[in-house]
């Protein structure tokens, strides 16, 4: 079939500016074009070609950062072009204007956030969206039961397709070990056990949460640091009020903090490997964030939270889930419980491993998604 990933209008793909669903994407469609003839359509980028062939995949890419700015660029792109299968990623406003630009196209939507939300989209267009699409796939349960509550018509149509990684990647290999010295001999973290936090600062994401547990870890484990990988908006290091208040909590703590600011996707995995505990302090409804999978594929125990998603893939062997993700005593207790248990350290993390190698690969998604296609 001739197919066509439509990405979402905020950054571009390959993820040279980071994203999760541009990860996804780059994750799944090397394999995807084995089977079929393939082009991935997303946003513009300085640091890339409108248009290119690579590994057998067409990439082509209209202007972006604005969603109807983007959405006129889809339709005028489709004109006079003739696809089998579009699946459009996390846009259910996407929907209706695809389905009249390539009437013939049979439509999939992969939903990765909440975007069917009133505040997000009017019931009207939901139930266009919904009607026109002839699968709606979920990165997680969480989310096709939001879906389901709103609108009980799209329940058929849900399928829930679990995200991966990439196993080799993250494998704890010689070369894996010698960058994790590297690492933490470049950033005085030797002999340290050092709390892991990957993601964007912002205060959904908890990273204030998570400093102001550190006082209470203080004095149980004085060996302890935190780094802190991520910046305030993916590839943009420019510094919010938020970013700012993060920052003045990480120089008052008793605990070293270190922070890297934005790291491309292509060296994120490495900071994995010098972690000993991840820490997920999600505040919000969060659709299934993809380093619990990274951290799995890396042997990391993970502390995540009770909101959305998120605790779908910890079955109490890899990972500790808080019920009160507004509470710093609450991280400072699991956190200081993973501290104290090397034991308990290792068996989480390689359990967490296992999960990821049975479950977790990209093989799987691949294979879920092409039989999505098959119909």
């Amino acid at each position: 079939m001739k197919v066509l990933l439509i990405v979402t209008e905020k950054l571009p793909v390959p993820p040279v500016r980071g994203g999760a669903i541009q990860t996804y994407i780059a994750g799944i469609a090397p394999q995807l074009a084995r089977h079929h003839d393939l082009t991935i359509l997303g946003r513009t980028d300085p640091l890339l070609p409108d248009h290119e062939v690579a590994d057998g995949i067409t990439f082509d890419r209209v202007p972006g950062g604005h969603f109807e700015l983007y959405r006129q660029g889809v339709v005028s792109y489709l004109d006079g072009k003739q696809f089998d299968l579009i699946h459009i990623f996390n846009r259910p406003l996407m929907v209706s204007a695809v389905r009249q630009a390539a009437p013939n196209a049979r439509l999939i939507l992969s939903m990765h956030n909440d975007m069917f939300l009133p505040n997000k989209i009017t019931a009207e267009e939901a139930k266009l969206a919904i009607a026109d699409a002839e699968r709606i796939v979920t990165v997680s349960d969480y989310v096709g039961r939001t879906i389901s509550n709103l609108y009980p018509e799209a329940a058929p149509k849900l399928k829930t397709i679990y995200s991966g990684v990439d196993l080799n990647r993250y494998l704890l290999s010689t070369e894996a070990q010698r960058v994790r010295q590297e690492l933490r001999d470049l950033h005085g973290l030797n002999g340290k056990k050092v709390i892991l936090f990957v993601g964007r600062l912002s205060p959904k994401k908890g990273a204030d949460i998570l400093l102001r547990s550190l006082p209470q870890l203080a004095d149980k484990h004085p060996d302890a640091a935190l780094v802190m990988v991520g910046s305030r908006w993916y590839s943009d290091d420019n510094i919010s009020d938020y970013v700012a208040y993060v920052r003045a909590l990480a120089a008052r703590s008793p605990i070293p903090v270190v922070t890297t600011g934005f790291v491309d996707a292509a060296e994120v995995h490495k900071w994995f490997w010098a972690g000993d505990v991840f820490v997920c302090p999600s505040q919000w409804q969060e659709p299934l964030a993809r380093v619990h999978y990274e951290a799995m594929a890396a042997e990391l125990p993970i502390v995540t939270t009770r909101r959305g998603g998120n605790p779908e893939v910890i079955d109490g062997q890899n990972g500790i889930v808080i019920d009160n993700p507004e509470d710093p005593a609450s991280f400072a207790a699991a956190i200081s419980d993973l501290l104290h248990n090397a034991t308990k350290r290792r068996d989480f993390g390689k359990h967490g491993r296992v999960l990821a190698e049975r479950n977790y690969g990209w093989e799987r998604v691949i294979r879920e998604i092409l039989e999505v296609w098959s119909g």
